[in-house]
């Protein structure tokens, strides 16, 4: 769909979805919380949406699944809200216009130098960044790290973040993913113009974009980064990159974009060796139970689950879980128990090791729980009931699997946009005790990776918390 003319039609697509979610809520909610938005415009599968900041803050949290369903349903070509400021509105006094849109990722508190985990297979991935973050713009620039999902990327571009924010507050530190400098760069065209965009980016010290692959089929977002790394770099400016590949393999992105990835030092990351591996497991371990298991049944579960880090933690995760339903201590007995053949597979030497269920096997668990075919799941449509059953099954298959998310979105015939989309919304609403947490519970166990619950055990609770006091 080409860009719109702002006006009556993107004001009737709203009506529609706002009459929707009137029907579906509380009347004082929705007066409170919708009503106040108004669509300014459309571009591309998105639609515009503006109010006040603090119903923008809390409907981005709360409402914008059943939003963008009851978009999807009435307007199949829009996929996706884009909640902005209103059109001209000025940045708050004595504020930088970069804090407008351009918001950094919240800092994860483990993402820190001190809390990575160091092994041969990412020593010299954690020796450049490192170095980078003590000279900025001095020691490799740019720098690329490229491994599978996983293995610790992004832990080391928050380290960096975290660093630079702590040693030198005074510079301008920008940390954020590829997929969300793609969307501020299509808001911005819509709400600011593009010189507001680039004058925001370039006044930069440090940029530090992750999943830089995603940037492949975006022509426009590709020809704006390439302005932005031209400028940034050649004012001596820090940029860090990270993807699931190399500059090499990033087919689909311009061959200029490319060769400017392999400008600086470009740093691969490999799987956690055994050693690597039972660290990992202490540290897992260390955050999860008060009293830290036996160092031979740690050696035990790190041997079973080579590679992705998201496994490791899986294993121990689903070992924990066992020994603490059926009062088993942690032993090789009970870790055969709790790591059962559904979870695992002959390795190179003959023995067990975890691995990953399938995409087909997470799809048809997921269908089974929530009660609807698994090709159903898979069809264009777009109802919410279908919608949520879809973002589950892309959640858990990145979850559980080591795919990437250009192999997941294949799988659901979809675009690696949609996927990032469904992580997002699947993990807002993943709170304890709500509807989502139960469901992925169910998956898990029909997976194997988790115990089922003892029939005398209470069922989740399934309760929405009230909305706030505006």
């Amino acid at each position: 769909m080409g860009e719109r003319e702002r006006g009556g039609e993107e004001r009737a697509i709203w009506q529609g979805v706002r009459q929707e979610l009137r029907d579906s809520l509380p009347a004082a909610t929705f007066d409170l919380w919708i009503e106040p938005l108004r669509a300014i415009s459309s571009e591309a599968e998105t639609l515009f949406v503006t109010g006040p900041a603090r119903v923008r803050t809390w409907v981005e949290r709360r409402y914008m699944v059943p939003l963008e369903s009851a978009l999807q349903g009435l307007q199949p070509e829009l996929r996706r809200i884009a909640l902005v400021d209103p059109p001209g509105a000025l940045p708050k006094e004595g504020g930088p216009a970069a804090n407008r849109i351009a918001q950094p990722l919240p800092i994860d508190p483990h993402h820190t130098f001190g809390r990575f985990v160091i092994g041969p297979g990412n020593r010299f991935a954690h020796a450049a960044a490192l170095a980078v973050a003590e000279s900025p713009g001095e020691a490799y620039n740019p720098l690329f790290l490229h491994g599978p999902p996983g293995l610790g990327k992004t832990h080391l571009l928050g380290a960096i973040a975290d660093y630079l924010r702590d040693r030198h507050p005074s510079l301008n530190v920008h940390h954020t993913t590829a997929e969300r400098f793609t969307t501020e760069f299509v808001a911005a065209l819509r709400t600011e113009g593009p010189e507001r965009f680039k004058q925001r980016y370039r006044a930069l010290d440090a940029l530090l974009i992750d999943d830089v692959q995603i940037l492949e089929g975006k022509p426009r977002t590709e020809e704006e980064f390439v302005h932005t790394f031209n400028a940034l770099f050649a004012a001596g400016k820090q940029i860090v990159l990270s993807s699931d590949r190399p500059p090499g393999s990033l087919a689909r992105l311009e061959e200029r974009l490319r060769d400017r990835f392999a400008w600086g030092l470009t740093v691969p990351i490999e799987p956690p060796d055994l050693r690597t591996r039972i660290a990992l497991l202490w540290r897992f371990a260390g955050a999860a139970v008060d009293q830290l298991p036996d160092p031979e049944a740690l050696r035990d579960i790190a041997a079973r689950a080579p590679g992705n880090v998201r496994l490791l933690e899986g294993a121990l995760t689903r070992v924990l879980a066992f020994s603490s339903v059926f009062g088993e201590p942690l032993a090789s007995g009970a870790i055969d128990r709790a790591l059962t053949r559904t979870t695992l597979a002959p390795g190179a030497g003959g023995e067990n090791v975890v691995v990953a269920p399938g995409v087909e096997a997470i799809q048809d668990a997921v269908a089974s729980v929530l009660g609807l075919a698994r090709a159903e799941m898979l069809s264009p449509s777009r109802t919410p009931r279908v919608a949520r059953a879809r973002q589950l099954a892309m959640f858990l298959c990145r979850e559980l699997t080591p795919l990437p998310l250009a192999q997941i979105a294949r799988a659901f015939d979809r675009d690696h946009s949609t996927v990032i989309h469904a992580l997002r919304v699947v993990a807002e609403r993943n709170e304890p005790g709500s509807e989502t947490a139960g469901h992925i519970h169910n998956v898990r166990v029909a997976l194997g990776k988790l115990p089922p619950v003892n029939p005398g055990d209470p069922p989740p609770v399934n309760r929405e918390p009230p909305d706030p006091q505006p």
